[in-house]
């Protein structure tokens, strides 16, 4: 499994296995930041859309217009 996770993440680079695992294990990391992120801004996008959006009446409509 490791293996094709590490080819996933792109060729394999390094002088040996060791050292081949070692920058796959970097990528991981690059990756797991990459996601979390995203899901930090949807999470925020999600929370403005829902949460934060002041409703607005009927009466507010027809005094501002």
């Amino acid at each position: 499994m490791w293996r094709l996770w590490a080819k996933a993440l792109g060729q394999k680079e390094g002088r040996d296995v060791k050292e081949a695992d070692k920058i796959a294990i970097i990528r991981t990391f690059i990756m797991l930041q990459l996601v979390i992120t995203n899901g930090f801004i949807i999470a925020g996008n999600v929370k403005t859309l829902f949460f934060d959006t002041p409703s607005v009446t009927e009466q507010e409509v027809n005094t501002k217009s």
